[in-house]
């Protein structure tokens, strides 16, 4: 039995990915709870994905710390842990360098510096008549946020250290932020080529990249290789992403993710809005690409930061998404289908219709996939018969009864062997699905189903959703049903069984069709 590897979980009611993790028995105590839940404040699960790896390895990374115990920090490990806040505060506000009003470089020297003696006298004077001292309450407050920043660095990084270690960790953030702040202070004035030093490391940073000067190149293809050989994604997804990328090294005039800046990635962003793209294709098809391969690139050490981890397109206000087919859309087009003699426009509508399933599934089927299991008659979703989308994915499905009723299996015996539609051509991954989306969207669109937020194929899925609810189908089952990711470790264990899945499946009446349909 292959094991599933930890993944985030989607929030059933709003949306949002989290990473649980429980807290391993010898820290409890220590911690003062079982289980860590923490938002990872987004619904997209390629980001969710990164974001999980990342926190992953933050929490593991503290756990460590606190096994060690406490331990003073030295000023080397000080400054190691600070350069995040150089980088950030440098990224920050490295588009409009002037704005940054909050840290006074002439005020750094006097951070954490006791004022000097007062006589009696002064001391009186100071209490009669008080003065307004701005400079001073600047300072006190520079000081109470690098006291902050640094508390938060310790604990994430699981150091339990003594006050000594604090007071190195503070110092260390703020001369990491001086040094950024000295950085945007050239760049207020225009002056764009100096080369400065990027604290901790002590190699030269320019203005126009953020990473060591005497960095090695690293290749977008190296990347790209790396990423596709660790992750098995998809064909599909290998083709895509590398075309996407390969135009954002057109875009650039180089093809070195290492010279890669944030600049550089807004600017992209931007010149694709201009080109008139949708914010779902610049979001989801070409920014995840390039943010998620850098990402494995940082993941592996072979590059310092993510330029495109925080560039994301704003969130869509307003408007409604896909919706599912309603019982009278639904009569519709599977009475058309009764009427047609090309088995893609006869069968798979009913094959959706009644099992939830994704059309790339139902397309790339083969005889052999539909077959008797425990005595139920299934459709078996097989990666060997075709991609499929998650590990969830690869199931069985239970025939519903109408579609015993209307003849599939009749069909299925005169296929006799081999794809069940071999009239869709396999595309240049050996898919089916996207030949039959060609074939039938523009069908369903004759029959009077134009609206906007139907999609001729995918409305099905979301239709069954809506049974599911409406009938009361096991959310377990469901899931299962649809090859919908497993929301928990519970939900894991054992089997579903074909005879309990179709015990689920048949709470769904078959639908009532005009009687000239048949």
């Amino acid at each position: 039995m292959v094991l599933s590897m930890a993944r985030p979980q989607l929030h059933p009611r709003s949306g949002v990915y989290w990473l649980r993790k429980r807290v391993p028995a010898d820290l409890v105590a220590l911690i003062g709870r079982r289980e860590i839940t923490l938002s990872l404040q987004t619904k997209d699960p390629v980001e969710a994905r990164t974001r999980y790896v990342q926190e992953l390895a933050k929490l593991e990374q503290r756990w460590a710390g606190l096994r060690a115990g406490p331990r003073s920090l030295s000023e080397v490990e000080a400054h190691a842990l600070a350069v995040p806040v150089y980088e950030d505060w440098l990224a920050r506000h490295r588009a409009n360098p002037s704005e940054q009003a909050f840290w006074r470089v002439d005020l750094a020297p006097r951070l954490w510096v006791p004022p000097p003696p007062m006589s009696a006298q002064a001391l009186l004077d100071e209490l009669r008549n008080p003065t307004i001292d701005s400079d001073g309450r600047r300072v006190r407050e520079m000081e109470a946020w690098c006291e902050e920043q640094a508390s938060g660095l310790l604990e994430q990084h699981g150091f339990g250290t003594d006050e000594i270690g604090r007071r190195r960790m503070a110092r260390a953030v703020a001369a990491a932020v001086q040094r950024a702040s000295q950085i945007l202070r050239s760049f207020a004035s225009g002056e764009y080529g100096a080369v400065l030093a990027e604290p901790a490391k002590g190699l030269p940073v320019t203005a126009h990249s953020p990473v060591p000067a005497a960095a090695k190149a690293v290749a977008f293809n190296d990347l790209l290789q790396g990423w596709q050989a660790e992750t098995k994604p998809r064909a599909k997804t290998v083709y895509e992403w590398t075309r996407e990328i390969g135009k954002f090294g057109t875009f650039l005039g180089h093809t070195d993710a290492a010279r890669i800046t944030v600049d550089d990635v807004v600017r992209w962003k931007e010149s694709l809005i201009a080109e008139g793209l949708s914010a779902k294709t610049i979001g989801d098809s070409k920014l995840a690409a390039l943010r998620t391969v850098l990402q494995w690139g940082v993941d592996s050490r072979r590059l310092p930061s993510n330029p495109a981890a925080g560039v994301r397109m704003a969130a869509k206000k307003g408007g409604k998404g896909r919706r599912s087919y309603t019982d009278a859309e639904a009569a519709t087009i599977l009475s058309a289908a009764l009427r047609e003699t090309n088995p893609v426009l006869r069968w798979v509508p009913w094959l959706c219709a009644y099992s939830g399933a994704r059309l790339s599934e139902v397309c790339q089927l083969r005889v052999a996939d539909v077959r008797l299991v425990e005595g139920v008659w299934c459709m078996v979703i097989d990666g060997e018969a075709g991609s499929v989308k998650t590990a969830s994915s690869e199931r069985i499905v239970p025939l519903h009864q109408a579609v015993l009723d209307a003849g599939f299996l009749k069909f299925v015996h005169v296929v006799g062997t081999g794809p069940l539609f071999a009239q869709l051509p396999p595309d240049k991954f050996g898919q089916r699905g996207g030949n039959g989306t060609k074939v039938l969207g523009p069908w369903v669109r004759e029959l009077g189903l134009d609206e906007k937020r139907l999609a001729p194929v995918h409305s099905w899925r979301h239709r069954m959703s809506s049974l599911a609810r409406r009938y009361r189908l096991a959310e377990d089952v469901t899931r299962a049903l649809m090859g919908h990711s497993k929301r928990d470790v519970a939900e894991g264990y054992g089997e579903f069984e074909p005879a309990v899945l179709h015990h689920e499946l048949m709470k769904i009446p078959a639908l009532a069709l005009p009687a000239t349909a048949n």
